[in-house]
């Protein structure tokens, strides 16, 4: 049973809870850089340790940091991975570095890496928090290499940089550019939709019931939900 409940949470980020295509989290850097497989696979991968190695040391602190100032702990313990992978890049893979530009150090913000910190690490232990990031950061990277696929190969005429010479006269560049981007995302996403048959969790991790001050947010709202839904909720 435990075995079926990890894989549950390892997989879940592919499609079901796929963090592109379901949650529609992290679209700036989603739709900034498919243009390039390359581009994209990097920073998924980027994006992916950084998830994980957060999770897991959010997980193993989250008896210790306080309410009151959980999100700027998250978000330091993220910047701090984050300053770790950029560096490792730059020194490493100077091309990538320059290919992603400000997305690199941006996935500080990302609201996937932020999200699975507060809605799962925080309250889940170190094993479930690894599993989640891995499952999270594999189905973002996926998502990225999808829609970049996509853009590169119909927009482009070649994959990974790799000219493609038979397809160069039958190009369509408008998928290169932001608008094409927004075409391939929206395709991709009620795609998502039709292979999952429309069963997204209708309650997903996002809650304001761990919120120290939804009280006061709630109170006089006049979509608030009554007491009892929201004491269900949490």
């Amino acid at each position: 049973m435990m075995k079926n409940n990890n894989l549950s949470v390892l997989l879940k980020g592919l499609i079901k809870e796929n963090p592109v295509f379901v949650l529609i989290l992290g679209t700036c850097p989603t739709l900034a850089t498919t243009t390039n497989v390359t581009g994209a696979f990097g920073m998924g991968i980027a994006a992916l340790v950084v998830l994980v190695c957060s999770n897991i040391l959010i997980s193993l602190l989250r008896k210790i940091i306080p309410d009151s100032v959980r999100i700027p702990c998250y978000i330091v313990v993220i910047a701090g991975f984050v300053t770790i992978v950029q560096m490792v890049v730059h020194a490493f893979f100077p091309s990538l570095y320059d290919m992603l530009g400000v997305y690199l150090p941006l996935i500080t913000v990302n609201c996937i890496i932020l999200g699975r910190a507060e809605m799962f690490a925080s309250k889940n232990t170190v094993g479930k928090s690894a599993l989640d990031g891995i499952g999270m950061g594999l189905g973002f990277t996926l998502a990225l290499l999808a829609m970049s696929t996509i853009r590169e190969v119909f927009g482009a005429a070649s994959f990974a940089g790799v000219a493609i010479p038979f397809l160069e006269p039958y190009k369509i560049e408008f998928l290169t550019k932001a608008p094409g981007g927004m075409l391939v995302f929206g395709c991709m996403i009620a795609l998502v939709y039709i292979i999952t048959k429309g069963k997204a969790p209708k309650k997903t991790s996002f809650s304001c019931a761990a919120c120290p001050n939804a009280a006061n947010c709630l109170t006089g709202c006049s979509d608030a939900p009554d007491a009892e839904t929201e004491k269900g909720d949490a």
